[in-house]
């Protein structure tokens, strides 16, 4: 069932998602060569906590999880595309990181994700986070009244398909309001003028991601959890929660 929000309890929502942002911008700041993962999600609980916010992840344990998920940010490293463990590893030169953060405040959650490098740059990786990103940027635009869900998976899919690059499709975007989970599913790739009509209302969690070896195939590691490119090429993921309303799609978790 999908339960369409109202302008205050997608209020709400936007101050969850304000503090995704704050997490997001604190954690890159922080984030350097030698900085423990572990340190990473310590920062993003220290952010939560001042801000009177509860984590999203903490705890959660879906059906493929080895495990309750033990962070309250998902830390993906190169290779690792999504759900990445905030362990030990520390930093190094080159690495591609992508943070997943969500938070809640009074039962209304928030959404998103960002990749950046640490370091320097290796050669590639800043093409692949933009292609991400003008994904992303293209999605929240079909996210009107009158759209479909296919729409935004086309959009994205398009520009992705263009670089060359593998998108992954179980798991992508999805419905958020009261549970950071719900109706209905937002793929990453999709056909334009099918799926489900987008409502005033409606809150959707749009995020692809992608692999540059150009393969879709992806594996599950050791640890139950991190998702990873089945080529060993690296990856990115980038995700905005975003509201639709009569006047145009809403980014919630924006500063």
């Amino acid at each position: 069932m999908i339960e369409l929000k109202t302008a205050t309890e997608i209020e709400v929502m936007r101050e969850a998602g304000r503090v995704v942002a704050a997490v997001h911008a604190q954690v890159r700041s922080y984030a350097s060569v030698g900085v423990s993962l572990r340190e990473l999600d310590e920062l993003a609980r220290q952010i939560m906590h001042e801000a009177g916010a509860g984590s999203s992840f903490l705890g959660y344990h879906p059906t493929f999880g080895a495990t309750p998920y033990p962070g309250v940010i998902c830390t993906s490293v190169n290779e690792v595309m999504l759900h990445g463990l905030p362990t030990g590893y520390r930093l190094r030169d080159g690495d591609l990181l992508s943070i997943d953060c969500g938070a809640h405040i009074d039962g209304w959650h928030a959404d998103g994700a960002v990749s950046f490098c640490v370091g320097r740059a290796r050669q590639g990786d800043g093409d692949l986070i933009r292609t991400a990103e003008d994904m992303l940027a293209a999605g929240i635009k079909k996210a009107v009244p009158g759209a479909r869900l296919g729409d935004i998976g086309q959009t994205m899919s398009r520009i992705g398909r263009a670089a060359g690059y593998g998108i992954q499709h179980d798991f992508a975007g999805h419905g958020i309001g009261r549970a950071m989970h719900e109706d209905p599913f937002v793929p990453n790739e999709g056909r334009r003028g099918h799926g489900l009509r987008l409502r005033p209302g409606m809150v959707i969690a749009i995020e692809p991601s992608l692999m540059a070896g150009g393969d879709d195939d992806y594996t599950m590691a050791e640890d139950g959890w991190s998702l990873c490119s089945g080529d060993g090429s690296r990856t990115v993921h980038v995700e905005h929660s975003v509201a639709v309303t009569d006047d145009g799609p809403v980014i919630l978790t924006l500063p």
